[in-house]
């Protein structure tokens, strides 16, 4: 029998290997040995820890099987968000984005960049976090900046690496898609018909499935992989090309797409689509386009980003899958804001691998552009993960019975009056956080971290709360009791505890981030900065007519209309009252009459590194409140690089360009000096 030092020594050597024959099994898709040799390794590993509890480390390859299902999938901020991306559909919309890319760049319409070009995954996009090598946290895309954590099943599929190989950085996010192989999903089907269990639609929707599953076991049933394409946070000093770094991403375990090609240009760009299109049909997965990324990484820091996709890189989506089909009904749905979307009902009909019983008609303009009417026979286009949508009626089909689409004149879930301002497309309800479908809504903006940053409050805690009348308004979060909270579904006392701690932390904030919380239609993070730095109080917001809130930088006629009209609600003024007497405050500042007088106004920042003494979403505030600007990215305009500590690449960027440096001392003196 081994001694415990033997039996240590030799449980190292067989994770070694079983890892290492995963990385040539699952990775380099070049196996050195047999199943039943691999399985023989993998059985004496658990037979050694079994003898041997205190060997059972949790990074084992025997930890992979045999999880215990979790309560729920918790909610997981990212470091950094996983954007969208940019859809081409047509050869001259890649041409556009090339050229766009060389004008930002400032080449010549001769140059070529140089991209690097993948075939586009339909599966489910996943963060993978590592620290000092090890994995420590999984978590789904979800709306970019929030998903859910899915560790406990990504600790099942073999083709994820427990610990990296090498010497990999400290902290190193990856960004991966899981996907599930044709021929396997096909084996789950039929094997799901025999034993009479519920068949899946198409692979992509079970992967996507399997992978939100709160019982790792099922994971093991299913044949799921992974490519690795992205980065997300890291401390490592990047290499110069992105290919560059996915080659080091494959040496230290994780698998990437063999199909990978850095091509020049947008004739090259286009000669790998259409390579890649006509090998479609014969890869063992699914793919709906293929995605082009400028392969430089200084030149995607020079591109950076527009609203929540990168300037650097685009989707070249396949043509797009149609069917035919009737409509229905036409409902409309309340969104966030007001909005009335109509959304078409539709006999069933089966669009590129899915089942599609819903399409949205955006707005009443489109469907009186389209003349959609209830009865008619439709074209129903899906491309990819783009939501159904109607592109034509066919006239010919059209019957006698057919009706026209009416704007209804109540909201349909509150009944509040609907009103369309003449010039636009959206008709809004008026019944603004009275109305329940924008309350919800409503809430998780108020909660979310770049407004009042309520640790803990998600949506289903949110769901809970509005449909159990505890929560009409904001002002109630502030009302609520431990009993309260902790009679919700799966909420412990202890957690209770932490969302009041967290409500409590809350009520300190600044009057940007109140008056961005409130959720005013078009007023965005710099929108709502600008109206606090400008007015400095809300009671002269409040009082403010629209020719005064038009004075504010960059607040045109239309946004200062949505100020003042959402100030004019009694009900949203009863929300701010209640808010203020439940103790929201923020620290007073002085009216500025206009942005010029801002001692940083004009000047843009960069924040990298960690400030012991603020957040970096607190220094941002601080900066914004002084009519500065906070920028993702170094260029030759930046006027100030706030290195904390640990530092990233931007430091490096900073100090290329000549750009000014601040230690978070000089930072802080900054600050100070800056009436």
């Amino acid at each position: 029998m081994s001694t415990p030092t033997s039996a240590q020594g030799r449980a190292l050597e067989l994770r070694r290997q079983i890892e290492y024959h995963n990385y040539r099994y699952h990775v380099l898709d070049d196996p050195e040995i047999s199943d039943a040799e691999y399985d023989r390794l993998l059985k004496e590993l658990k037979s050694l820890e079994a003898k041997h509890p205190e060997l059972a480390a949790p990074d084992s390859p025997t930890q992979r099987v045999g999880a215990t299902p979790v309560g729920e999938l918790r909610d997981v901020t990212h470091a950094v968000p996983m954007l969208s991306l940019d859809n081409a559909f047509l050869d001259e919309d890649l041409l556009a984005f090339d050229k766009r890319v060389r004008d930002k760049l400032e080449l010549g319409d001769d140059a070529r960049v140089e991209y690097a070009a993948e075939p586009k995954l339909d599966g489910l996009a996943v963060s993978f976090r590592y620290e000092k090598g090890k994995l420590v946290q999984a978590a789904t895309r979800g709306d970019g900046l929030h998903g859910e954590d899915i560790t406990h099943n990504v600790l099942e599929l073999k083709s994820v690496p427990h610990r990296l190989d090498g010497s990999p950085p400290g902290v190193l996010e990856v960004r991966g898609e899981v996907f599930m192989t044709i021929a396997g999903f096909k084996r789950m089907n039929e094997q799901a018909l025999k034993d009479g269990e519920k068949v899946f639609v198409n692979p992509r929707n079970s992967a996507a499935g399997s992978m939100r599953q709160l019982d790792p076991n099922l994971i093991r049933k299913r044949p799921l992989d992974v490519f690795f394409y992205g980065l997300g946070e890291t401390d490592w000093q990047l290499p110069a090309r992105h290919s560059e770094a996915l080659d080091q991403l494959k040496k230290w375990g994780l698998k990437i797409s063999p199909l990978i090609k850095v091509v020049q240009g947008a004739a090259g760009c286009l000669e790998y689509y259409r390579d890649i299109g006509a090998r479609r049909a014969k890869l063992s997965y699914e793919i709906d386009g293929v995605v082009y990324k400028v392969n430089s990484y200084r030149q995607q820091r020079e591109l950076g980003f527009v609203s929540r996709a990168p300037r650097w890189a685009i989707a070249h989506k396949f043509p797009a899958h149609e069917e035919n089909t009737v409509v229905r009904e036409v409902e409309f749905q309340v969104g966030r804001t007001g909005a009335l979307t109509p959304v078409a009902r539709l006999e069933p009909v089966f669009v590129g691998g899915v089942t599609v019983s819903n399409a949205t008609l955006h707005n009443m303009d489109e469907v009186e552009r389209k003349d959609v009417r209830i009865g008619d026979t439709v074209v129903i286009r899906r491309a990819g993960d783009v939501i159904p949508e109607i592109v034509k009626v066919i006239l010919e089909k059209r019957p006698k019975s057919a009706r026209k689409v009416k704007l209804p004149l109540q909201c349909p879930v509150c009944g509040s009056e609907v009103e369309r301002v003449e010039g636009e497309a959206v008709a809004r309800c008026t019944g603004g956080l009275f109305c329940p479908a924008q309350r919800k809504e409503a809430l998780r903006h108020f909660a979310a971290r770049r407004a009042l940053d309520i640790e803990g409050l998600g949506s289903k805690i949110i769901d809970q709360l509005v449909d159990g009348g505890l929560v009409n308004s904001p002002a109630d979060l502030y009302s609520l009791t431990l009993e309260q909270i902790a009679g919700l579904e799966r909420m412990a006392e202890k957690s209770a505890q932490n969302l009041l701690d967290a409500l409590a932390k809350s009520k300190s904030t600044t009057l940007a981030r109140f008056l961005y919380a409130l959720g005013i239609r078009d007023v965005g993070e710099s929108t709502a900065a600008a109206l606090a730095a400008y007015f400095g109080k809300i009671d002269a917001l409040l009082e403010a007519d629209e020719a005064a809130i038009q004075e504010v930088p960059d607040v045109g006629p239309i946004v200062a209309a949505h100020v003042h009209h959402f100030f004019q609600q009694p009900q949203n003024r009863a929300v701010i009252d209640g808010l203020r007497q439940r103790g929201v405050h923020w620290p007073a500042q002085q009216r500025r009459a206009a942005a010029s007088e801002g001692a940083l106004n004009g000047k843009t920042f960069v924040l990298t590194g960690s400030l012991d003494s603020m957040s970096r979403d607190q220094a941002a505030d601080r900066i914004a409140a002084l009519g500065g600007k906070v920028s993702g990215s170094v260029s030759k305009k930046t006027a100030y690089v706030v290195a904390g500590a640990d530092p990233g690449s931007k430091l490096a960027k900073a100090q290329e360009l000549g750009v000014t440096v601040l230690d978070e001392a000089g930072f802080l003196k900054l600050l100070e000096t800056s009436p």
